[in-house]
């Protein structure tokens, strides 16, 4: 079972890999076509700015997933490396929780934002509603939630550091 979880979440991180670097690559297609409809047509077009936000807040919450998978988050590493095993374990478990609780609000009132939200429109975009262009929210809460549960399973809470890095901060 714990195996056939962390194969899923492999795949899913793959995906949110994809997505976010897709949103990158679209993002930087479309702003120079706005430029250059602004500039040189003389006859800007409406629709790339918004769109770009809208992809720009899709690439953070898949980005930040991938890097909370891989570790790259923002977190003080200092704190693990000098503390023993028990405690070294309870702060992992402490911290853990506290990401699964964050990520569940997000996923519970992003929910409930999105379901607010969803029959006003955005004016560049009358198809689209206000409410979807809230849905990276809880998707991203939900998500990561995922890789929350699945860093529980294995009980690797911190990324081991470098010898290099843990021999100078033992000797200073």
């Amino acid at each position: 079972m714990k195996a056939t979880y962390i194969r899923a979440m492999d795949h899913l991180h793959r995906a949110c890999l994809i997505v976010a670097g897709a949103c990158l690559v679209i993002i930087t297609l479309i702003i120079p076509y706005g430029v250059f409809t602004r500039y040189v047509l003389n006859s800007a077009a409406s629709w790339p700015e918004p769109l770009a936000t809208l992809l720009m807040i899709v690439m953070s919450f898949m980005a930040a997933i991938v890097c909370y998978r891989e570790y790259l988050h923002i977190g003080v590493g200092v704190l693990p490396v000098y503390l023993k095993e028990p405690a070294k374990t309870w702060l992992g478990w402490f911290l853990e929780i506290c990401m699964l609780v964050t990520n569940l609000f997000m996923l519970v009132w992003g929910l409930k934002l999105v379901e607010a939200t969803y029959f006003q429109v955005i004016a560049e975009f009358p198809i689209l509603s206000v409410g979807i262009s809230y849905l990276p929210i809880p998707l991203g809460g939900g998500l990561t939630a995922l890789f929350v549960i699945e860093r529980m399973m294995t009980g690797k809470f911190f990324q081991e550091a470098e010898a290099e890095t843990v021999s100078q901060l033992t000797t200073e």
